[in-house]
């Protein structure tokens, strides 16, 4: 979900309270235009994450790029190029397997909505069908059937692109994803899974070519609002699954830890089933409490699906995400790897966990 972690952005807080209850309508998407932003939404989040293996098989890594636009209502009217009309978020993170660290960083900037480039200061994002999204020079692009993700951080940088192998995933209502009870708890959501990657990630000045076998999925997703009111956090899962198949999986949590709500996805091959309320249910069997924040996180999971029970397992413990200076808050977010009811390995993807360290907020 999660592209996800904006739902808990503190500076989000004004909102859902604003916005009231607003059912989305149910349009059907059409691309590549709802591949670009949309600014007249609360929130959006443009989610990337992957699996690369070096070419020459000594190193593999974890990767996520995601980045979120928040519109904020107080300021729409102004005329000034200088008002902050959106505010925009990007997180990005490198887990290496052999090297047992995760390694992350983020940005924030705001957008006055005009052209990109007209004020050296903004963020800069595009609604036109040719997307781009950018901080500086972190950037999430489309060219034609590809994306094209590059970050320079600190200590890594990715420099990735990204080519379709399959369809347009449209999670829940062809496209419209309910997220509670309330029918205004709902998000417009699509998935690219099965993306095969190639292009270079650097580490400490090491630098390594992608490898074959490198996949990658993207989620986007985008809305004016969505946790029911009681949620404290929620348990999502994108999986590439080896045989082509795509896994989605997510519940919303309340404070005991009960499902407030629960989806997902499974397609194989040409078939896509959508998951109903009731069929996902998250069993947590191995916990790892973090040092930084003292949350404890199930790292391990037993995860029972309409397709299959699979079981979840994270490459590292340690992939918890300190976001307190973009958006606010700490969540754990990393690669996992996944086998099936009969303990085969049989696929490889991202697990996010937010609400443990505290509740995330709306």
């Amino acid at each position: 979900m999660s592209r996800r972690a904006l739902m808990g952005v503190a500076l989000g807080s004004t909102l859902a309270t604003r916005l009231g209850s607003t059912t989305l309508p149910h349009r059907p998407l059409v691309f590549p235009r709802d591949a670009g932003a949309h600014p007249d939404f609360a929130i959006e989040w443009w989610y990337v994450t992957g699996y690369a293996v070096s070419a020459n098989g000594q190193a593999d890594f974890g990767f996520q790029v995601t980045f979120f636009r928040s519109r904020v209502p107080k300021t729409q009217a102004m005329q000034s190029t200088l008002a902050a009309k959106q505010l925009v978020f990007a997180h990005a993170a490198l887990t290496d397997v052999k090297g047992r660290k995760l390694w992350h960083d983020q940005r924030m900037a705001r957008s006055s909505g005009a052209e990109p480039g007209l004020n050296p200061n903004d963020s800069a994002w595009t609604s036109s069908a040719d997307t781009r999204i950018g901080l500086g020079d972190w950037s999430l692009a489309r060219a034609g059937p590809d994306l094209q993700a590059r970050i320079g951080a600190k200590d890594f940088s990715i420099a990735v692109t990204l080519t379709t192998s399959q369809p347009v995933l449209l999670q829940g209502k062809n496209g419209l994803s309910q997220k509670g009870p309330d029918s205004a708890q709902t998000s417009h959501y699509y998935s690219l899974p099965q993306l095969q990657v190639r292009g270079e990630l650097v580490l400490q000045g090491n630098r390594y070519a992608v490898g074959a076998g490198s996949m990658a999925w993207l989620d986007h997703e985008w809305s004016q609002q969505i946790m029911p009111p009681q949620a404290v956090g929620w348990d999502w899962m994108g999986i590439n699954l080896f045989d082509g198949s795509a896994l989605t999986a997510f519940r919303l949590r309340d404070k005991n830890g009960d499902a407030l709500w629960d989806g997902g996805s499974f397609r194989a091959k040409d078939t896509l089933f959508t998951f109903q309320r009731g069929d996902v249910v998250f069993r947590p069997q191995r916990s790892w409490k973090s040092p930084l924040s003292q949350a404890s996180y199930p790292v391990e999971w037993i995860v029972r699906t309409p397709a299959d029970f699979y079981t979840i397992r994270a490459v590292i413990d340690n992939q918890e995400m300190d976001s307190r200076t973009s958006t606010g808050g700490i969540y754990w977010e990393g690669l996992c790897n996944v086998w099936d009811s009969n303990q085969r390995l049989v696929g490889r993807g991202y697990l996010e966990m937010t609400g443990y360290a505290s509740p995330m907020r709306l």
